[in-house]
């Protein structure tokens, strides 16, 4: 059974150009971390379609919602514990530039699955923190379904992008 994601923007003991999430997986870090690093298993959670390099220097560009594109490079790619990649936005007037911060993913093993950790850092604002800890938290939220087995549904985030 998952537990919610907890996000914690901004609080103390955590910067404020930073994102914390914690979330509960009754799945294998071999399987979490398959989520990670195959793209039909993470478009399955996050995204309508992408390109990625799963490894380190390789970059990913895939669209998220909508018309909003999700782009930066992979730095650290150590299975089944540990991915850092780059992470922001194509879009032009987005707050955070495509591959502007850094998101680092850690798997710890329990006896009931996973503990997911997400680090979120160099956000520009309070509110970009805020935009992305709810946006982790639909997400990783998305990825515990199919980790576990489960499928979370149509993203209801997911847009087609108008013409």
């Amino acid at each position: 059974m998952t537990t919610p994601a907890t996000p914690t923007p901004g609080t103390p003991g955590n910067p404020t150009d930073t994102v914390t999430l914690e979330r509960r997986i009754a799945a294998r870090p071999e399987t979490v971390f398959g989520f990670f690093t195959d793209r039909e298993k993470w478009l399955s959670w996050m995204g309508a379609d992408g390109v990625f390099s799963f490894e380190p220097g390789g970059s990913y560009r895939t669209r998220v919602t909508g018309e909003n594109v999700a782009s930066g490079r992979f730095i650290t790619v150590d299975p089944p514990k540990r991915l850092v990649f780059t992470w922001g936005w194509e879009e032009r007037g987005m707050p955070v530039a495509a591959g502007s911060t850094t998101v680092e993913i850690t798997l710890e093993p329990t006896a009931e699955g996973t503990l997911l950790r997400l680090v979120h850092s160099g956000l520009p604002s309070p509110e970009a923190c805020a935009a992305h800890a709810e946006g982790w938290q639909h997400y990783i939220g998305r990825l515990a379904a199919r980790a576990e087995g489960g499928d979370p549904g149509p993203d209801a985030w997911m847009q087609e992008p108008t013409a």
